[in-house]
């Protein structure tokens, strides 16, 4: 069954680095970011789920990511086509995860291009093997879901729940006739692309929150799409928390002055800071704990959680995390 695994969170009221919202669909608000650069911020709970971008080379346009559907994804490429007078060239996968790659089939005539180990846990983890199968685990899935909100009491659990319950339920919809598009043009760490407008790098310093994650930096613009590498107020799965740790150093050095993340809105390197202090909190309580023996459980059940991350979303929430550090540095 196909389930994505990214949860979202809500959108915060505050925007930050945006020059202004110039166009709203049902899916995403269109932010422009500068000249020729827009980011698609996703609607909580209407199925696009999470970020995209669309930046104007000058020939043609590159999109950062395609969405959770497809109805999304055509949103999408029909905004961005209809905004620029331009064609759609290139499509950058960021990551594997559903949520960023089920829009990919609206996008099959152009290059879709990704890291070789992103193509090949999307080939290994995203199947439809028989559809019929799929629809019915999809509901099954969505059925525990709405018990689950039924019995929640926590607030910000709730809503997580019920974020996740309205994605999955735009998933189902368009299931019918979902295709699942694979990358064609594979790189490994860095791919640069030269436009008669503006030069765009695509850079992936290893896997942090998947084994691969790819984040596009306008150099010009200073201007980066960071996946899920960077997300607004939510517990995002977690790959490997020491190379998650090392990418977002390296990120800081290009000084970027606008950061997409993969979840929320636009901001500056202060989104960077907040993910590497929500990193050092749970290596440093977690190898604290595995030093000292102290069991999973009771680690988890006794770990004082400090705010704000009390109040971030995320189905697993902080917890989930610490158990993923924690089986980490028990290794």
């Amino acid at each position: 069954m196909i389930i994505n695994r990214v949860d979202t969170n809500k959108v915060p009221v505050r925007v930050k680095r945006v020059k202004e919202i110039i166009r709203e669909t049902d899916f995403f608000s269109l932010c422009i970011l500068s000249d020729g650069v827009y980011a698609a911020i996703a609607k909580p709970g209407q199925g696009a789920w999470s970020n995209a971008g669309i930046v104007d080379l000058g020939e043609g346009l590159l999109i950062f990511d395609s969405f959770a559907t497809p109805s999304a994804g055509y949103e999408l490429r029909k905004q961005a086509e209809d905004l620029t007078g331009k064609k759609v060239r290139y499509l950058i996968n960021s990551h594997y995860h559903g949520d960023h790659v089920f829009g990919n089939q609206i996008f099959s005539d152009t290059t879709i291009i990704s890291t070789s180990l992103t193509r090949k846990w999307f080939e290994e983890n995203n199947k439809i093997v028989d559809l019929n199968q799929e629809i019915e685990e999809t509901e099954e899935y969505l059925k525990k879901l709405k018990e689950q909100i039924g019995v929640t009491a926590d607030r910000f659990m709730k809503e997580s729940l019920t974020s996740q319950y309205k994605e999955m339920s735009a998933i189902l919809k368009d299931l019918p006739t979902m295709k699942l598009v694979f990358p064609a043009v594979l790189f490994e760490e860095k791919l640069v692309i030269e436009g008669s407008k503006r030069k765009v790098e695509l850079n992936c310093f290893g896997g942090g929150h998947t084994p691969s994650d790819t984040f596009l930096y306008l150099p010009e613009e200073k201007v980066g799409f960071m996946g899920d590498l960077v997300t607004v107020d939510l517990h995002l799965p977690i790959y490997d928390p020491e190379e998650f740790s090392t990418i977002l150093e390296k990120v800081k050095l290009l000084d970027m002055e606008t950061v997409v993340p993969g979840h929320g809105y636009p901001g500056g390197n202060e989104l960077l800071c907040t993910m590497e202090k929500y990193l050092a909190f749970l290596i440093g309580k977690t190898k604290e704990a595995v030093k000292n023996n102290v069991s999973l459980e009771d680690f988890v059940s006794n770990l004082e959680i400090p705010d704000p991350y009390t109040e971030w979303r995320g189905v697993n929430g902080i917890r989930g995390n610490l158990s993923k550090v924690y089986a980490y540095y028990s290794e």
